[in-house]
C-alpha cells in the first residue's frame, strides 16, 4: 500500500487508536501530526469566547451551499452594521480555492456580484472578524484526494496572520437527500468521524502548540438534521411536511437533492447567526431579501419559530461552537 493510501486510512482510525499508534512512532513515520489528546483537544477551547461584537465583517470561503442568499440573510438578521463579502465556487474544495493551478467550477458566475472578493487578498487585508470556511461533500472524497485537513489548517493560517484576534469557524454541511447511506445517518455519523475526525482535528494537530487556536463549529448539518426530526416524527409544521421542504426544486418541479430553497438558506442563517453573535435568534424577523432584492418564499410564523428554537437548542447543546447556553442573548430584533 503507498504511503499516501495508508495516511488516509490511519487518519479513519477513531481518536484514541490514533494516540497509540503515535506512541508506537507510526504517525511520525507518515509524515502525521501527533494526534491530539482529549486533554489537548479540551485546553485548546478552554477559553471561553470574548462576546461577540454589535456588528461583525464576515469572509465567507465555500460553494453552493454558502451561497448568495444565505450571507445575505444573515446580514439581515445581524442588523445593518454587518459586513459580509465571499469567495465562492461549485462544488469547490478548500483546496481549490487556495492552489491558484486549480480550475474552480463556475467562479465567474458564483462570483459576478458585489459582495466577491478574492480570497487571498481578503484574508491578507486583516478587515474580517471572522472566518467561515467549509469544505466540499463529498466530504470522503474531499478527504481522500483534496487533502482536508492540510487545506483547513493553511486556511486558517492565512486568515490569523491577516488579523491575529479574528475567530475561525468551520460550516459543517450535509450530503445528497439520496444517499445511499441514508440522510439522517450521514449527518449523524460523518460529524465526529469526518468533519471532526479526519478535518478538524488533523488540522489542529500540525499547527505549533503556541499558534494553536480554537476553530469554532457552524453545525449546518446538525441543525437541519434535528428540524427534519421535529417536522417528520410529528404531523409537518405550518407548510413544512417533509425534509424536501427545505430544498430547492428545478422549473419542472425536479427535486433539487442537496441545494436549499429560501427556508433552507433561511435556517442556516439562523445557525450562523446563533453561532458568529453567540446569541438567540428567537425572536428575529423571517420576512427576509434575497441577495437580489427580491422577497423570499413566505414563512408561516410557527414554523419561523420553531427553526430559531432547533438552532439554539443544537448550538448551545455542542461544545465546540464556543457558546454557553446558559448566558446566551436574544438577537437583537428578538423578544
Amino acid at each position: 500500500m503507498r504511503r499516501p493510501a495508508l495516511r488516509r486510512l490511519i487518519f479513519m482510525l477513531p481518536p484514541a487508536l490514533l494516540v497509540v499508534l503515535a506512541g508506537l512512532g507510526l504517525t511520525t513515520w507518515l509524515g502525521l501530526p501527533r494526534p491530539l489528546s482529549e486533554a489537548e483537544m479540551a485546553a485548546t477551547y478552554d477559553a471561553p469566547r470574548a462576546p461577540a461584537p454589535p456588528a461583525r465583517a464576515v469572509f465567507h470561503l465555500g460553494h453552493s451551499l454558502v451561497g448568495r442568499d444565505m450571507p445575505a440573510m444573515l446580514a439581515q438578521l445581524a442588523g445593518p452594521e454587518h459586513r459580509h463579502e465571499s469567495q465562492l465556487g461549485w462544488g469547490t474544495s478548500l483546496k481549490a480555492h487556495w492552489e491558484p493551478e486549480m480550475e474552480i467550477a463556475g467562479f465567474e458566475a458564483e462570483n459576478d456580484h458585489p459582495r466577491a472578493r478574492p480570497a487571498a487578498e481578503a484574508l491578507a487585508s486583516g478587515d474580517y472578524d471572522a472566518v467561515v470556511l467549509t469544505e466540499m461533500v463529498e466530504i470522503r472524497d474531499a478527504i481522500r484526494y483534496h487533502d482536508s485537513d492540510l487545506y483547513l489548517r493553511r486556511w486558517v493560517e492565512r486568515a490569523r496572520a491577516g488579523n491575529p484576534q479574528a475567530e475561525l469557524f468551520l460550516y459543517e454541511t450535509w450530503h445528497p437527500l439520496d444517499d445511499p447511506d441514508g440522510w439522517l445517518a450521514r449527518i449523524d455519523g460523518d460529524l465526529d468521524r469526518h468533519w471532526l475526525g479526519e478535518v478538524l482535528h488533523p488540522a489542529l494537530a500540525a499547527m505549533p502548540e503556541a499558534e494553536r487556536g480554537p476553530v469554532y463549529l457552524i453545525p449546518g448539518g446538525q441543525v437541519m438534521a434535528a428540524l427534519v426530526r421535529r417536522i417528520e416524527d410529528g404531523a409537518g409544521l405550518s407548510g413544512l411536511s417533509d425534509r424536501t421542504a427545505l430544498f430547492s426544486r428545478g422549473p419542472d418541479g425536479t427535486q433539487d437533492q442537496i441545494h436549499f430553497n429560501d427556508h433552507g438558506a433561511y435556517l442556516i442563517a439562523l445557525t450562523h447567526y446563533a453561532v458568529l453573535y453567540m446569541r438567540s435568534p428567537v425572536g428575529l424577523p423571517h420576512d427576509l431579501l434575497r441577495a437580489d432584492g427580491t422577497p423570499m418564499t413566505p414563512l408561516a410564523p410557527e414554523a419561523a419559530a420553531a427553526m430559531q428554537q432547533v438552532v439554539w437548542d443544537v448550538v448551545t447543546a455542542m461544545p465546540l461552537t464556543g457558546i454557553d447556553g446558559a448566558t446566551g442573548e436574544t438577537g437583537p430584533s428578538g423578544g
